[in-house]
């Protein structure tokens, strides 16, 4: 009865997230990893020169 999707309330082993922080938490991370791969690419591009 504990993995009955009716009662989420005996799912004791879940953890409460903010699925808000987490999608704002991902973009941040995803836009810093570009903005290191632009970074890195513009500095190579100017040394190559």
């Amino acid at each position: 009865m504990s993995n009955d999707p009716r009662h989420p309330e005996l799912h004791v082993y879940e953890e409460q997230r903010n699925d808000f922080i987490d999608v704002a938490l991902g973009f941040g991370v995803f836009f810093v990893v570009l903005l290191v791969i632009a970074v890195a690419a513009t500095v190579i591009s100017l040394v190559v020169k």
